[in-house]
């Protein structure tokens, strides 16, 4: 399911910048909801100050997690070139939602994959550049921030075009993952 943000009533803020009042309550009610199980569950447990370790040595993850998430980049790009829905999506957990731009909002698996599939039957994607530009761990969850330039072919013949951007995902570990990690929520900033 696509939904589209906006709303009529909010002067002076353009349509496509509003989300409806429901929607942001109901955000804002997801966001404490998973902060306070991620607080319950002690993912954000702390035993020391954060002055106890240098900033760049916190929340960099361990050698096997790193090379983890990786492995499922790789593994999403290489689906994507190869127009593959099934082996994307299976790096997708079950409640993905993807902000794709600022009129495309994806819920769940299911609208995740009607876009790719009206996406792969018109054209071939490859990602040319992906550049991760800083990644944090913490407990079950993964939050990686990349540029990436991705080249569109036309499949019906035509000029082939670049889409630039930053990609936010947040991944959580999900045992029907091949990888073990699933993207849960994306936010795409094109550039």
């Amino acid at each position: 399911m696509t939904i589209e943000v906006g709303v009529e009533a909010c002067p002076g803020i353009p349509r496509r910048y509003t989300v409806p009042m429901k929607c942001l309550r109901f955000g804002v009610l997801l966001a404490m909801t998973i902060a306070v199980a991620a607080l319950a569950d002690g993912s954000f447990a702390d035993d020391g100050f954060a002055g106890d370790q240098p900033a760049e040595s916190r929340f960099v993850g361990s050698r096997q997690e790193q090379e983890s998430l990786r492995k499922t980049g790789e593994a999403i790009r290489a689906a994507f070139a190869r127009g593959d829905i099934d082996a994307a999506m299976a790096y997708h957990h079950p409640d993905v939602i993807k902000a794709l731009a600022p009129d495309k909002y994806l819920v769940g698996r299911e609208a995740v994959r009607a876009d790719l599939a009206k996406t792969f039957s018109s054209f071939r994607l490859e990602f040319v550049e992906d550049r991760v530009e800083s990644t944090f761990f913490e407990g079950r969850i993964a939050v990686e921030e990349s540029l990436f330039t991705i080249r569109g072919t036309p499949l019906a013949g035509g000029t082939p075009y670049l889409f630039k951007g930053r990609s936010m995902v947040v991944y959580v570990r999900d045992r029907r993952s091949p990888s073990g990690w699933a993207s849960i929520r994306e936010i795409i900033q094109p550039g």
